[in-house]
């Protein structure tokens, strides 16, 4: 079987993570501090906080920007349902915006019609690592004085061309930006999350969000020479990062530029490949954007069956998953407060006629030719040309 990713953890990883446990310590304390400033120094940010996940860093971000209950945040249906969520979370109603289809990502052209008095924040989405248009949604973000936040769980390692530089997305463009370290993403801790923000008020408050509202933290107690109490005086969040995960990450945050390249290469190799089937739409790269390539979607005729596709891919055991989902489309937001800026269609076309085909750095070249070669053959039996 040929699996949709794989992570690149080997004994590096373990070993990291047994001198952790074996040094007693393993909850929050000096590895996810030693992570935090070496992801911060990689990305070019001046602050970066740890967390459990990206939904609860997306949760933290939009509670600092002052997203409360009956504000609206312009973002996309079509993402991981997360995005969505954490809007809800705070209360706040999503404001769905339309994709552009060859990118994934939010249409810049239809994000001011879909903003009111009662707009707070934009959350835009590199979606499965491509960088949005970061340079035009800053621009409508001041013009409206809104705040800016990146879903950039899949972009870690993606990076975008600002004033004559290349930069990575984790430099604080927005106000905020949000990553992933669940296993389908360029790096893991298993699970986990990181906020890069630009003002340090923010990282502040989610320090002492993600750990209860403690006034005095726990690594701090237990190395003072005074007895010390802490209080709480708001509602926090158990939003912590073990320091087990924290030793697994800053390994594979060494391996990124590796990771990043490689998978650049493959992605480079399969739209060499396919770039001649009738019908097959595969993602552009926009000049100013290099994607890290977290997932590679190509998307199919609208008279390809998405899902015989699929299955008769896993039947010559190749995995795949369908396009990403649409929030709006979920059974969850047939109950949940949700308005549109506008026509989903593409958003809703690209969840439909989408597959992500294999993509990690330890495919070999036998394993990209059955990929495309079975892929090929397939929809040459079951899709007009």
């Amino acid at each position: 079987m040929i699996p949709i990713t794989k992570p690149w953890i080997d004994e590096r990883e373990a070993d990291a993570a047994r001198r952790v446990i074996l040094s007693g310590w393993v909850t929050q304390g000096p590895e996810v501090a030693a992570f935090e400033r070496e992801f911060a120094e990689f990305v070019g940010s001046p602050h970066a906080c740890a967390v459990t996940n990206c939904t609860t860093a997306l949760h933290l971000a939009l509670l600092a920007a002052g997203v409360r209950p009956g504000d609206e945040v312009v973002t996309v249906s079509h993402s991981f349902i997360a995005t969505a969520n954490s809007i809800r979370y705070c209360g706040a109603v999503p404001v769905f915006v339309d994709i552009c289809q060859n990118t994934f990502n939010i249409d810049t052209d239809q994000v001011e019609q879909a903003i009111t008095d009662l707009t707070r924040a934009i959350v835009c989405v590199h979606q499965m690592g491509m960088p949005c248009d970061l340079r035009r949604l800053v621009s409508i973000a001041e013009k409206y004085s809104l705040v800016l936040i990146e879903d950039a769980a899949c972009a870690i390692g993606s990076e975008v061309f600002r004033e004559g530089n290349w930069e990575k997305i984790g430099k604080p463009h927005g106000d905020a930006a949000c990553f992933s370290f669940h296993p389908r993403k360029i790096m893991s801790t298993g699970d986990g999350g990181m906020i890069t923000t630009k003002h340090k008020d923010w990282d502040d408050q989610f320090r002492l969000w993600r750990q209860h509202g403690m006034s005095v933290s726990d690594t701090k107690r237990h190395s003072s020479a005074q007895v010390m109490f802490e209080t709480y005086a708001e509602l926090g969040f158990n939003y912590r990062m073990t320091d087990i995960q924290a030793a697994v990450g800053r390994e594979q945050l060494k391996r990124v530029p590796q990771i990043v390249t490689r998978r650049r290469e493959l992605a480079e190799k399969y739209r060499s490949l396919l770039a001649d089937i009738p019908g097959l739409r595969l993602p552009s790269e926009p000049l100013w954007a290099r994607s890290n390539w977290q997932s590679f979607c190509v998307s199919l005729a609208e008279d390809c069956p998405q899902k015989d596709t699929m299955q008769a891919l896993l039947d010559l055991g190749i995995a795949t998953r369908r396009g990403i989902m649409c929030a709006h489309l979920e059974p969850a937001y047939q109950k949940q407060p949700w308005r549109s800026g506008g026509s989903l269609v593409s958003s809703e076309r690209a969840q439909e006629t989408g597959i992500i085909l294999p993509l990690y750095p330890q495919m070999d070249e036998a394993d990209h030719e059955r990929i495309v070669s079975g892929l090929r053959q397939i929809l040459a039996q079951e899709c007009v040309s």
